[in-house]
């Protein structure tokens, strides 16, 4: 078994509950929506995306095992005591992580997170934490089950009613670029004083100047 990898990275979580803890993220080539690459909260040809997820390698769960081990740069040992996190993203990640690959990386010392648009179900992988943030409509949604499930929204967005079932609800507000937009941040705030089961989240990788 090969996957499609378009790179292999050491960064702090850039958004979610997770934010600011070190990840070795390991992106998957491909994707099962039209995106386009304006900036912005939407576009006529389907939701955005500022990443580059169309060009990749073929690589084996070992593989990706040994460049996930050398971007980190953690010695064994602090695998074994403390652990660390591999974040597959795309791209969609779901069309192609399996329970072969998730196995090799938990033996390996490293707990397993997803960034997913919830269009595929990812039962029975043993992922240990999972972020759905939908790109589909409500209906069409496949992972009913999340840690988080997270919504971009735009100045005059009202809350979304998800269909997957998460722990943790938030909202992000829509950037311009590498800028958050300021009207859609006081909407958001707005949206969580109203309704506080839900909780803001923003893309701090960006203002971080980091990926």
């Amino acid at each position: 078994m090969t996957y499609t990898i378009n790179e292999i990275f050491w960064s702090p979580q850039g958004e979610g509950m997770r934010v600011g803890q070190m990840s070795a993220f390991v992106r998957f080539t491909g994707c099962n929506l039209r995106c386009a690459m304006e900036p912005g909260p939407r576009s006529p040809g389907g939701f955005d995306c500022d990443t580059e997820f169309m060009s990749g390698r073929k690589m084996t769960a070992e593989e990706i095992m040994d460049e996930v081990r050398t971007a980190c740069g953690l010695s064994h040992e602090y695998l074994e005591l403390h652990g660390a996190w591999v974040v597959f993203t795309g791209g969609e990640p779901g069309l192609q992580v399996d329970k072969e690959l998730v196995d090799l990386l938990h033996i390996g010392g490293f707990r397993c997170a997803i960034e997913t648009n919830g269009s595929v179900c990812l039962d029975g992988l043993g992922l240990d934490w999972i972020t759905v943030s939908p790109k589909v409509a409500e209906h069409a949604v496949r992972q009913l089950t999340a840690d988080e499930v997270k919504y971009v929204r735009g100045y005059g967005q009202a809350l979304p009613k998800p269909a997957c079932h998460a722990t943790h609800q938030l909202i992000s507000p829509a950037f311009n670029g590498l800028t958050i937009d300021r009207k859609a941040l006081d909407w958001c705030l707005q949206l969580i004083k109203e309704d506080p089961s839900w909780r803001l989240s923003v893309q701090m990788h960006k203002a971080w100047s980091v990926r």
